[in-house]
């Protein structure tokens, strides 16, 4: 296969002239936008001079979105893999983070009214009583601080009312789906509303097991929200916010692609990838023993808002704690001498605050801040498996095969009443952190003319963090109950062995980080806590100049830089790595017309990505089990993003987004030496949405309304690396990358008052489906590596009561 980077700027001609094209094409005035708080400030959307996508509670709705995972196709650049809700990583124009260790940061902040959700496993909540999504793409290290090197998505709830209003929705689809939502908004008094919400959603799965018949992928999730609004003084404003959010679901099930021999025969290897099953069709087999993931979460915000003369005064104070659980199997066989499960399980408190001053002076609009965070997390790395598994690791790896040598060597030959099979073998890596970050930060928006904005801001940063491993010895209890036995028989002294022999780890072996040097005096050895403790700090800067070029077209230009703190790989005893830094330029224009009624926008942009950290899972040399290690490599890319949206009548509006991206290492060394400066990441060319909106007016019979949305993700383009590591490359049975589609259709029937809608839809309308990867983290040792796909076809109808 070649992995040469394609001719690399058809796609970017393509889009300048197309924006050229449509720029002269148009004709003037302007029209109604969508108010944000991209810039902490209320402002249009058009106004504000960044590339952002602003998806609204209609459109989550028109696309019967659960969460953030369902709405990543519709928005070019931003990609968020849900496969394991617990575990999501998110991406922003090709920049994202591979570790969900507690050790690392992600590179995309994600923000619930205006609160930072730190790890992974609070960042995919469910959607119940969204305003709107802001997704802001490029840096936002000043406005939105640490970790936001990629971008940042704003996810903005309702706040209560002054009407009595209300809420029912029931949801019926594919798989046995139930989903109810209900809410309720009261004013009490003239300064004091509450507002409360909850919502459930069970589905069966939709992938069977091939020996017992039983569904995967079931869910089973709810979420709830009361949120109390106090105008205490007519100057004063004071959100009071308690959320929970809570799932209990299948783990991802691992669809094995290698035939399996009849028993004891194992998988043979090195495994031949030509012979691979199709995942669509092969037999899934899954053992894990405790197949579940499950996350509980509970916060508290306290928001207040106060004006002081000309001035406001904003205070931002969270406090949030989870715990996850995720159990997957990773062989796909279900069988006891291939057996091996994994699971992650993590606790989690949160403290956050936020003050906030904003104001005006003249012709500067300008708000200065600071904010603290301090978490505390707690991840422990469990593997599971047995001694037959062992066994065939140890024999794969040329180590023999001592548990089958004592089982029919001795014990059965002499009908002795022991066995060395069967007994349950586990491994486990317990990592505590404590992390803070201080930061202070201002911004303005100086009007230098009326046509002319400048807008500048500094954010200093400062992180500090201590983090703990400790690996203790396998766990494998019957085992050592039965080599004591047989040790005091002196059975074992026969075979010229001990109980010694067998006190040794296969999966978190620390010998050859023997003499690692550990900030609390020890070195790196089993059973010892090592702890490592660094600080990090960093200014990032963002200047931007924007142009009211004529009444309804804003140009602009922009130098921005993110910043994602350091840390440590949670299951690599010692590591640590540097902070990452992304620094960006972008050129853009926005335009917006009445007549027609179209707003389209453009954004040019170029990013250094230095110090990325990737986790990757890396064979060692000559051979043995896989590891997943840290490597770092500087990337770099060059991109245009285009929104057109268009009103053609009053009943018909189309729409659009488009990104074009060019993104290749500038340094980096694979696992194997190889050298992939100049290679792409694996970020396609092409990702687009577009859709349809027709609104038929059946006058007293209320109206109709028919919508039609498609998403396109271009091809994966592959390196070495990435064909390693199962997400891109092509086998005879099936391919990984490909080029995918999606397209969702809605019919929505509204009464002539608006209170009660009855929807169809049906999301993957062509039930396109594809295969997301191939997991190797077995390939090597049990000769078991397996794929996972993505979800088909889902049908089903809605009915929503406002009153």
């Amino acid at each position: 296969m070649n992995f040469k980077t394609p001719t690399r700027r058809p796609g970017l001609r393509f889009a300048l002239a197309t924006t050229v094209a449509c720029i002269l094409a148009a004709p003037a005035m302007a029209q109604d936008v969508i108010t944000v708080t991209a810039q902490q400030r209320a402002q249009s959307s058009q106004d504000v001079p960044i590339s952002l996508q602003v998806l609204d509670s209609e459109f989550i709705d028109s696309v019967a979105a659960d969460d953030m995972g369902d709405l990543d196709a519709f928005v070019p650049g931003l990609d968020v893999s849900n496969g394991s809700p617990t575990q999501p990583r998110y991406s922003i124009r090709g920049i994202t983070t591979s570790d969900f260790g507690v050790g690392t940061d992600p590179a995309v902040g994600i923000y619930v009214d205006g609160i930072y959700a730190a790890r992974s496993g609070a960042s995919l909540l469910a959607f119940n009583d969204i305003e709107r999504i802001e997704v802001l793409k490029g840096p936002q290290g000043t406005l939105f601080g640490r970790n936001s090197a990629a971008g940042a998505v704003s996810i903005v709830t309702r706040a209560p009312s002054d009407e009595l209003e209300g809420r029912l929705a029931l949801r019926l689809g594919s798989h046995n789906r139930v989903r109810t939502e209900g809410m309720i908004n009261i004013p009490i008094t003239d300064n004091l509303a509450v507002r409360a919400n909850f919502l459930s959603n069970k589905a069966d799965g939709w992938l069977t097991d091939a020996v017992t018949g039983e569904d995967y992928r079931r869910e089973n999730g709810s979420a709830d929200r009361i949120t109390v609004r106090w105008n205490a003084t007519p100057s004063t404003e004071i959100l009071l916010r308690h959320s929970r959010d809570n799932i209990s679901q299948d783990a991802r099930p691992a669809i094995g692609i290698v035939d399996l021999p009849a028993y004891p025969a194992t998988p043979a290897l090195p495994v031949d990838s030509s012979t691979y099953l199709d995942p669509f069709n092969a037999p899934i087999r899954n053992d894990v023993a405790i197949n579940r993931e499950s996350r509980d979460l509970a916060e508290t915000t306290l928001t207040i808002h106060q004006d002081i003369g000309a001035v406001t005064l904003t205070s931002l104070t969270s406090y949030r704690e989870f715990s996850t659980m995720n159990r997957e199997d990773e062989d796909g066989t279900k069988r006891i001498d291939t057996y091996f499960d994994t699971s992650n399980v993590e606790e989690n408190e949160a403290f956050y605050q936020e003050f906030r001053l904003a104001g005006t002076s003249g012709p500067v609009d300008w708000l200065i801040g600071a904010s603290y965070y301090d978490e505390t997390a707690d991840q422990v790395s469990e593997t599971h498996t047995y001694t037959d598994t062992v066994n065939t690791v140890l024999g794969n790896l040329g180590a023999g095969t001592p548990f089958t040598d004592l089982e029919y060597g001795l014990l059965v030959p002499f009908g002795l009443s022991y066995t060395m099979l069967g007994h349950s073998w586990s491994e486990n890596m317990y990592n505590h952190g404590e992390f803070t970050a201080s930061a202070i930060y201002a911004d303005m928006i100086w009007s230098v003319t009326d046509r002319m904005n400048l807008s500048v801001g500094l954010r200093y940063t400062e992180d500090e963090k201590s983090f703990q491993w400790i690996n203790g010895s396998r766990q494998a209890d019957s085992l050592d109950q039965t080599l004591a036995a047989l040790d005091g028989a002196g059975i074992l002294g026969l075979a010229g062995a001990s109980p010694a022999d067998f006190q040794f780890d296969f999966v978190f072996d620390l010998a050859p980080l023997a003499g690692v040097a550990c900030d609390n005096g020890v070195n790196v050895a089993e059973n010892v806590a090592c702890i490592q403790q660094d600080s990090w700090s960093n200014l990032s800067p963002r200047v931007v100049l924007d142009y009211q070029l004529t009444d309804n077209i804003m140009v602009y230009g922009s130098f921005s830089e993110g910043y994602k703190a350091g840390g440590f790989n949670s299951v690599e005893v010692g590591s640590r790595f540097e902070n990452e830094t992304v620094t960006n330029w972008e050129f853009g224009f926005k335009s917006d017309f009445i007549n027609p009624d179209l707003i389209f926008n453009m954004s040019v942009f170029s990013y250094l990505y230095e110090g990325k950290q990737s986790v990757r899972l890396v064979v060692p040399t000559g051979g043995g089990i896989p590891q997943y290690l840290v490597q770092t490599s500087d990337d770099e890319a060059i991109g245009v993003d285009l929104e057109l949206d268009w009103s053609a009548s009053e009943a018909l509006r189309l729409y659009g987004n488009a990104q074009w991206l060019d993104s290749t290492h500038k340094r980096r060394v694979d696992s194997n030496g190889a050298d992939l400066a100049g290679e792409p990441t694996g970020e396609p060319y092409w990702n687009l949405a577009v859709g349809a909106e027709y609104v038929i007016d059946w006058g007293d019979h209320g109206d109709l309304t028919l919508q039609a949305n498609h998403a396109y993700r271009g091809e994966t383009r592959c390196n070495s690396q990435s064909v390693l590591q199962g997400t891109c490359g092509g086998y005879a049975a099936f391919d990984t990358g490909e080029a995918r589609n999606r397209t969702d259709l809605r019919l929505r029937w509204a009464a002539p008052n608006g209170n009660l809608t009855v929807s169809a839809f049906a999301n993957n309308v062509f039930d396109s489906q594809y295969v997301e990867g191939v997991n190797n983290i077995t390939a090597d040792t049990l000769g078991t590596p397996f794929a996972t796909i993505s979800t088909p076809r889902v049908l089903g109808v809605e009915i929503g009561y406002d009153f």
